[in-house]
């Protein structure tokens, strides 16, 4: 424990063009943390966004380091372009700030590894935040794995997307970066393949693929011409092939995963509903809810920083879980462009 006992998390935030930034939003009156500061470069969006209707104006700022130096938040949560990730942990990890960004952890490996670096060497939490890290039913589906309900996994598929961030009314600011190639490192198999790197790579308790084959396509490229809309990513383990299929082109929205076991499966339907299929036989399951600090990324995320829970490689949100994520979206990138299976370097 850091001798801050159950005070609020003081928290800073990086960029306010994510359209995720709710996930603050939503939550900035709740009482487990208190914004002490914001950066964002850009002033039009410095001045317009759903943050600062929340807290005082004073409290934004033009520059980081700036921002950094004068509120010294505990934590930082990064909410701009993924490319900026590396940029956000190159200021606050020297400054012994902790960060959380938002899903995936960086544009490639490249990127990643320097972070990794920093958060290592100034002895930083460096975590990265995914929507399906709270669904009771993905908890559930590991421990019925854990308790060899399903026995030995053979085969994961898992699901994810929308109708395409146009189509579904993305703001101008969020998508400047989400369909341009370097502030996003890519299209949808950046912003929706990572939900299934990361639970495979969980769910395979931290082994890494064999290899990568990545068919990434251009369905609506008068919508999206600089980036793919449409991936498949097949990952091949020694005993388990895992295939996600992340898209812009679903007809609805979906973060559903298939578990096949040899004896059974799992279905995860939605984050709160799912069936499993054992003894010849499939049933409805509704687990229970999930309890704090495990139910929230805020307050899982205090928890860490305070030194309440400790982070294991192999979780969803550890740098090392997700280190393996960036490896296996840049392989189906470099596969998809070569036509071949990649296998990702150690």
């Amino acid at each position: 424990m850091n001798g801050q006992g159950n005070q609020p998390l003081r928290l800073g935030v990086a960029g306010v063009s994510h359209g995720h930034l709710a996930e603050v939003t939503r939550r900035v009156e709740r009482g487990d943390f208190t914004v002490v500061g914001v950066y964002e470069a850009d002033k039009q969006i410095r001045e317009n966004n759903g943050l600062r209707r929340k807290i005082d104006g004073a409290l934004f700022y033009a520059n980081l380091e700036e921002m950094l130096d004068k509120t010294k938040p505990e934590v930082v949560v990064a909410y701009g372009s993924i490319y900026d990730h590396l940029s956000v942990v190159e200021a606050c990890a020297p400054r012994g700030i902790h960060v959380m960004v938002e899903k995936p952890l960086a544009v490639n490996t490249e990127h990643a590894a320097r972070m990794a670096e920093l958060a290592g060497k100034h002895k930083i939490h460096l975590l990265t935040n995914y929507e399906t890290t709270w669904y009771s039913t993905n908890h559930e589906a590991y421990r019925l794995i854990a308790n060899d309900s399903i026995g030995k996994i053979t085969r994961i598929h898992v699901y994810d997307g929308h109708q395409g961030p146009i189509e579904i009314g993305c703001g101008k600011e969020f998508l400047d970066w989400l369909t341009d190639p370097k502030g996003n490192g890519g299209g949808a198999v950046i912003d929706f393949g990572c939900y299934g790197a990361n639970l495979a790579t969980w769910l395979m308790k931290g082994e890494k693929p064999l290899s990568v084959y990545g068919v990434l396509q251009h369905q609506k490229p008068d919508k999206y011409p600089e980036v793919d809309d449409d991936a498949t990513i097949v990952l091949k383990y020694p005993t388990a092939t895992v295939q996600i299929m992340g898209s812009w082109n679903w007809p609805m929205s979906r973060k559903d995963m298939h578990i096949y076991g040899s004896k059974g499966y799992i279905y995860q339907d939605t984050p709160t509903h799912m069936r499993i299929y054992t003894g010849r036989k499939e049933s409805v399951l509704t687990p229970p809810a999930l309890q704090a600090p495990y139910n929230d990324s805020f307050y899982y995320l205090k928890a860490v920083v305070r030194g309440e829970i400790q982070l294991n490689p192999a979780d969803l949100s550890s740098l090392e879980n997700n280190l393996t994520v960036v490896s296996i979206l840049e392989a189906a990138i470099q596969s998809s462009q070569a036509g071949k299976e990649m296998q990702i370097s150690e």
